[in-house]
């Protein structure tokens, strides 16, 4: 693993905006920047409270999918070039803001998703990139990578580039005061284990570190509070900071095997990716526990249980989870069994994520873990 001299790259939005009532500053920064034609990506829900931004007849793409697809994009795109907006505005959790990102770096090309999948191919930004998350969870707000699903292979394409780092994210805990429990619930479990995934990589770098046991730290003390009581604007306050922590780490370490084992799961069964995550996070983190013994005995003190053997980890793990009130079983939550073969090979094939887990997952110990979370 990098040692503290190794070199690192950090790249976040020049500006960051945190606090309650920030969002009640979105509209000078507008006016202050020179844009006239604010176009907003959102889903639904979102899409129906864009008085809160407090922008002048914006133009609105409102239908992004909890797991965005590549037709759901190109009708965002296309919108957005019928208006020629000149600042994209992604408000929404993970999906909405991804969306954003990609819609901001393709409405002046003519290029398409699969012309600038991968790292530095996206071309050079031509609009104003604003970024607002309403759940604490995914820190997509502060990242410079995008996930959009194949609805040809069911597989994600991720697409990364400098271009795609937002001007300004305005991080407003108030956003996420609506949030029911359990989306309060699966978005925290997924803003923590960016940041387990990210201290347990074989990636892992000391400055990260820092950023992500504390951002593991902020799930264990607040995020059951904001379940209990999602008007407790402290606990929200704590886990908006949390979820920006976990996008901090993503950028230059990123995720392993929790993520790669949750993908399939959403892309093949519309598994919410927070639920998904949290269905994983305790048999992966007890899959890693030996090879990362020390950081493991962290987290566990983080969230409260104790780390003496894989049994301990799960058990520790899997509790803490359901304490939210989440269903643990994967088949409780529209999964068919018969369909696990086929997500462990599609899961063992992300390469990308694998490769830096501290322990070798095969297919077959893929497999298992989906069985046991079953």
């Amino acid at each position: 693993m990098p040692s503290l001299d190794s070199p690192l790259e950090m790249q976040r939005p020049p500006i960051v905006r945190f606090g309650a009532g920030q969002v009640a500053t979105l509209a000078d920064w507008i006016a202050k920047s020179g844009a006239r034609r604010c176009f907003v990506v959102a889903d639904r829900v979102n899409a129906a409270r864009l008085g809160v931004l407090g922008l002048r007849e914006p133009g609105l793409f409102g239908e992004v999918k909890p797991e965005p697809d590549l037709p759901n994009l190109e009708a965002a795109v296309a919108a957005a070039r019928a208006m020629e907006a000149d600042a994209v505005i992604g408000f929404g959790g993970g999906s909405a803001m991804d969306l954003a990102k990609l819609v901001a770096v393709l409405i002046g090309s003519d290029k398409g998703l699969r012309d600038i999948s991968g790292p530095n191919r996206a071309p050079k930004r031509t609009v104003m990139l604003v970024q607002i998350p309403t759940t604490a969870g995914t820190g997509s707000e502060v990242g410079t990578r995008a996930l959009i699903t194949d609805p040809e292979t069911l597989n994600k394409i991720a697409t990364e580039s400098v271009e795609m780092l937002a001007d300004i994210a305005v991080i407003d805990p108030q956003l996420t005061v609506s949030v029911p429990p359990m989306v309060t619930a699966a978005t925290g479990v997924d803003a923590m284990a960016h940041c387990v995934e990210a201290f347990t990589s074989r990636r892992s770098h000391p400055v990260i570190d820092d950023y992500a046991l504390r951002g593991i730290q902020l799930v264990g003390r607040y995020l059951k509070r904001a379940v209990e009581d999602g008007t407790d604007i402290e606990a929200r306050s704590g886990l908006a900071l949390a979820a920006f922590y976990g996008g901090v780490c993503l950028g230059p370490v990123n995720t392993t095997a929790g993520h790669a084992l949750s993908y399939p799961l959403g892309t093949r069964h519309r598994l919410a990716h927070g639920i998904a995550n949290a269905l994983i996070f305790p048999h992966v983190l007890a899959a890693n526990a030996a090879a990362e013994a020390e950081k493991t005995a962290l987290v566990g003190a983080a969230l409260g249980f104790g780390t003496q053997g894989r049994q301990a980890v799960y058990g520790g793990a899997h509790a803490f989870c359901e304490s939210l009130g989440l269903d643990m079983r994967l088949g409780a939550h529209g999964v068919p069994r018969d369909d696990l073969a086929a997500s462990a090979r599609e899961a063992h094939q992300i390469r990308r994520l694998l490769d830096f887990n501290p322990v070798d997952l095969s297919e077959a110990d893929i497999l298992d873990i989906y069985e046991a979370a079953y």
